[in-house]
């Protein structure tokens, strides 16, 4: 009798099919256009999408920004927000990246498998068949794919919100001085990049869990409740230089590209922490689904 793993049960090697390749199940392009006409994506695009234009009436009925009485004299980026689009696309992200950024993280990559297992799916692609590591992989590849565009579809329409509604020019910095457009519109792909790999824990964790339940909503929910354990905890001092090894702490490091000139040693360490949490947790995904029972 034959098995999933193309064996018999005494370890023979049988026939495949004429012109079957591994590498040539589930393309990409199949898997992409799959997740692309799932509602959630729809929603969380829109969602960001929208972020930009509540932030303008926002401003615009309670004034500009830092006009409150914080008591301070503080001046930080939200003081400069409606000085030009550059700035407006800034706080955008400044605001989203603590938090509304993990959201679609979480859900591209933790909704993936968990919901082929929910629907019981699972053991009809993998005895078409697709080997699990070349099914992993394409969900993995589109998951982080997604996860990448939501980080870019948000600053892109908030620079074009905000060059209608405060127009173009330089990025104002809050230390003070400017950088033009030109040398902004790098730093800010530099920002989206480091984002993005800052967000490679929250995935990691998202994906290794979704090989290990059946229910998305589990996977989605612990890979964030887990980010939020994160900053709190690099929220505590008293744990002093341990707090390094937290990717929470280093979340907040691409501001030091938004500087006259920029600082990398943060972001080089805030890197080097999060690719390994996030190679961990990726081959502890692979190597649980490998001997997973997907058939019960």
């Amino acid at each position: 009798m034959s098995t999933l793993t193309g064996r018999t049960e005494h370890s023979a090697p049988v026939e495949t099919a004429s012109g079957y390749r591994a590498s040539r199940t589930l393309p990409l392009r199949v898997e992409l256009v799959r997740q692309l006409k799932r509602r959630r994506t729809l929603v969380m695009g829109g969602i960001l999408a929208a972020l930009p234009f509540v932030l303008v009436v926002a401003f615009a009925i309670g004034g500009e920004p830092g006009g409150g009485d914080d008591g301070g004299n503080r001046i930080n980026l939200m003081d400069t927000a409606t000085a030009s689009g550059a700035n407006f696309a800034a706080v955008n992200l400044f605001v989203s990246a603590g938090f509304l950024l993990v959201i679609p993280v979480a859900l591209f990559c933790g909704d993936t498998v968990a919901s082929e297992a929910s629907w019981s799916s699972l053991r009809y692609l993998l005895a078409a068949p697709v080997p699990r590591a070349r099914l992993l992989w394409s969900k993995l590849v589109v998951g982080l794919g997604l996860s990448l565009a939501a980080m870019v579809l948000l600053p892109v329409v908030a620079l074009a919100v905000g060059t209608a509604a405060y127009g173009w020019g330089p990025l104002q910095l809050p230390t003070g001085g400017a950088l033009d457009s030109g040398t902004a519109a790098q730093r800010l792909v530099v920002v989206v990049a480091y984002v993005f790999v800052s967000q490679l824990v929250t995935a990691g964790l998202a994906f290794w869990l979704s090989t290990k339940t059946d229910a998305p909503l589990g996977a989605v929910g612990g890979a964030v409740g887990l980010t939020i354990v994160g900053n709190v905890l690099d929220a505590v001092t008293a744990l002093g230089d341990w707090r390094h090894f937290l990717p929470a702490h280093w979340q907040f490091a691409w501001a030091d590209a938004v500087q006259p000139t920029p600082e990398w040693a943060g972001m080089i360490q805030g890197t080097a922490v999060s690719v390994t949490y996030a190679l961990v947790l990726f081959a502890l995904a692979f190597r649980g689904f490998a001997r997973k029972d997907v058939v019960s």
